[in-house]
C-alpha cells in the first residue's frame, strides 16, 4: 500500500508540483485546494493519467470544520496519513504597516498560521504513536520573509512566516518520541507563484519530498532554505 500525503493549497505553484512529484515517488496524494476547482482537477488527472492516485478536496484551512472535514475524507477514501505538507498561505497588496488594518492581519494570520496549527494539530492525532498511529512526516512550507523582514511590503506575512519557524521546531520536540518528524523549507519570493507567475517551484518541491523521505529520517526541526542566498 502507497503512503498517503496531504498537501494544502496544492492546486499551483509549489503545492501542485509537490503534489505531481510526491505521486511519482509512490504517494497517494490529497490535493487540497480553497477555491479553484479547476486547476485542483487538472493536477489530479495529470497524476492519475501517470499511473498515480489523488484525489482533490476543497477545504478552507483557516476554518476548524473545514480541516477536520479535509483530513476525514483522506481517512476515508485514501487510507492512514503519513505525511502533510503545510503549503497552503495567503498575502495581500504590497503596503507599509501604518495602512494595514485588523481585517487584513485577521485574513493573513487565520490562514498562514491558524491553518497550519490546526493541520499540524489533525496529523499529529493520526500519525503519533502515542494515539496508536504509526508515525509520520510534516513539512511546513515557510518563506525566506520570516528571516527578511520584508520591510514596506509583506510585514504582516513575514511574521506570520515567522510563526511557522517556532511551529515548527516547537512541534518537532514536541512529537520527536512520537514517531513524528518536523521541518520546514524557507523559499525565496522568486519561487513561489503567489508572487510571479509560473516561477520555479521545482527547486523547492525537491526538498520537501527529501525532508518527508527516508534519507530525512535522523532530521527533525530542521530548516531548508531554497532562496538563492538571500
Amino acid at each position: 500500500m502507497s503512503k498517503v500525503m496531504i498537501i494544502t493549497g496544492a492546486s499551483r505553484g509549489i503545492g501542485a508540483a509537490t503534489a505531481r512529484l510526491a505521486a511519482q515517488r509512490g504517494y497517494s496524494v490529497c490535493v487540497n485546494y480553497r477555491s479553484n476547482r479547476d486547476a485542483a482537477e487538472k493536477v489530479v488527472e495529470a497524476i492519475r493519467r501517470a499511473g498515480g492516485k489523488s484525489i482533490a478536496v476543497a477545504a478552507d484551512v483557516a476554518l476548524e470544520p473545514d480541516v477536520t472535514r479535509l483530513f476525514a475524507i483522506v481517512d476515508k477514501e485514501l487510507g492512514p496519513l503519513a505525511a502533510l505538507v503545510n503549503n497552503a498561505g495567503i498575502l495581500e497588496q504590497q503596503m507599509r504597516l501604518e495602512t494595514i488594518d485588523a481585517a487584513r492581519l485577521t485574513r493573513v494570520f487565520a490562514t498562514n498560521v491558524v491553518g497550519s496549527f490546526l493541520c499540524a494539530r489533525e496529523a499529529v492525532r493520526r500519525m503519533s504513536t502515542k494515539h496508536g498511529g504509526s508515525g509520520g512526516a510534516i513539512v511546513n512550507v515557510s518563506s525566506a520573509a520570516s528571516r527578511l523582514g520584508s520591510p514596506g511590503e509583506y510585514i504582516d506575512y513575514a511574521a506570520s512566516k515567522g510563526a511557522i519557524d517556532t511551529l515548527t521546531i516547537g512541534l518537532a520536540r514536541e512529537v520527536a518520541e512520537e514517531g513524528i518528524r518536523v521541518n520546514a523549507v524557507r523559499p525565496g519570493f522568486i519561487y513561489t507563484e503567489m508572487h510571479a507567475s509560473g516561477g520555479e517551484p521545482n527547486r523547492v518541491d525537491n526538498a520537501i519530498l527529501w525532508l518527508l523521505s527516508d534519507e530525512a529520517t535522523y532530521t527533525t526541526g530542521g530548516f531548508i532554505d531554497v532562496a538563492g542566498g538571500r
